[in-house]
């Protein structure tokens, strides 16, 4: 990968230099107060912005928040985030209350060496996303009047052919932060020729979603283990009832020739949660994946699945006892938001966590969960920050902000 990097970057030096980075700030925020849940994107992004100023760069730092429609709307406003980025780098984060406007033109010439910018809300410009390259590429050109480098370290978003991921770097020198550097260098090693046994754990609630990187893997795993709402499209294809469960009717013949094909590398749950309801509080139990009552709806794996899973990492496919050398797991084991449908995502997150295994955590609701159920984030070898762009990576697609720093 012939990318220039931020150490290349700061070689060149960029004291007094207006460097525009596009973080990946997308955090949840709590719909009651408006407070961050999660603070891990922002986290990320540290060591490239901590490095940045401490060489003198007036940085300027630009994301988006959730989706709002091309215009300003205030419950997607980044100023919550500017309070947490301040913590986070101790120092002030100057605001501007727009994109490209008026208030990030001056707070951007305000800016002396060493201090930082965030602008607002990209997506409260229509030019953000478009399909229409002219105006995709209007709204570049005043993005890019603001910097005199360009820094993508905005992982989660390099899989969108956006005005700030794919078209300012057409437009300024462009430099590889040091997250999306982490990152292409650890998927690389999936893609590549990973040490085996080589152990992919997939959940969610789609197979759908998941069939792409299915299709991919498959040739290349040892194990595919598949959990989460998605089991229970494969479990109907095995030809087991699965009540009131999320189901993918559609999906149910090409699940059956996965299995078939699969040489029996892929591992389905053997028993489920299954509650009266979609509910924190609802009655449930534990039923083997053949004894789904008609009535109760499947929200996580089962212990003795979760054995099974523990115990999958610990063997290659043909029953060998060889611990995983490597493990990659995107998608929850059930609804870990609430506490009595977690145990399953718990669980195999605990048994990867305690793996010899280089692991790496795709992104998304995965790394959420390892956050959420407070487990070490140290005793993964690499948790992604962007779940929809690890995985297009990992399907071999190409990602327009990596290809675009390539030029």
């Amino acid at each position: 990968m012939s990318i220039r990097n931020l150490d290349d970057l700061l070689a060149e030096g960029v004291s007094g230099r207006r460097v525009l980075v596009r973080a990946d700030l997308n955090v949840p925020l709590d719909k009651q107060t408006g407070d961050i849940t999660d603070d891990g994107r922002i986290r990320a992004v540290l060591p490239t912005l901590g490095a940045l100023t401490e060489a003198g760069a007036k940085v300027v730092v630009c994301s988006h928040l959730g989706r709002p429609k091309g215009a300003p709307d205030p419950q997607f406003s980044l100023a919550p985030v500017a309070g947490r980025l301040g913590e986070l780098l101790g120092t002030a984060v100057h605001t501007a209350t727009d994109t490209v406007g008026e208030s990030a033109q001056a707070t951007v010439a305000a800016l002396a060496d060493g201090e930082v910018a965030l602008l607002e809300n990209l997506r409260f410009n229509k030019g953000e996303t478009s399909k229409d390259d002219a105006e995709r590429g209007a709204f570049a050109d005043q993005l890019a009047a603001l910097g005199d480098v360009y820094v993508d370290d905005a992982f989660g978003a390099v899989h969108r052919k956006h005005a700030s991921v794919h078209d300012v770097p057409a437009r300024l020198p462009h430099f590889a932060g040091r997250l999306v550097l982490r990152e292409v260098e650890v998927l690389s090693k999936l893609t590549g020729d990973p040490e085996r046994p080589y152990v992919v754990v997939l959940g969610g609630s789609k197979v759908s979603d998941k069939l792409a990187v299915i299709e991919a893997l498959l040739p290349k795993v040892d194990r595919l283990l598949i959990g989460g709402g998605m089991c229970f499209t494969f479990l109907k294809a095995q030809g087991h009832e699965v009540g009131s469960s999320l189901l993918e009717a559609e999906m149910v013949e090409t699940c059956r020739n996965l299995l078939e094909r699969s040489e029996g590398k892929i591992m389905l749950p053997v028993d489920v949660v299954a509650a009266d309801a979609f509910a924190p509080d609802a009655a449930h139990d534990v039923v083997p994946v053949d004894g789904i009552p008609s009535h109760r709806v499947g929200l996580d794996i089962g212990p003795k699945t979760v054995a099974g899973f523990a115990a999958a990492l610990k063997e290659s496919a043909c029953g060998e006892a060889t611990n995983a050398r490597t493990i990659f797991w995107n998608g929850p084991m059930g609804v870990f938001e609430m506490p009595a449908f977690a145990h399953g995502t718990r669980g195999v997150a605990e048994a990867i966590a305690g793996s010899d295994a280089f692991s790496v955590v795709g992104g998304g609701d995965s790394a959420a969960a390892v956050r959420a159920l407070g487990l070490d984030e140290k005793a993964f070898g690499h948790i992604s920050t962007g779940g929809g762009a690890s995985l297009e990576y990992l399907e071999g697609k190409t990602l327009p902000g990596i290809a675009a720093l390539e030029n």
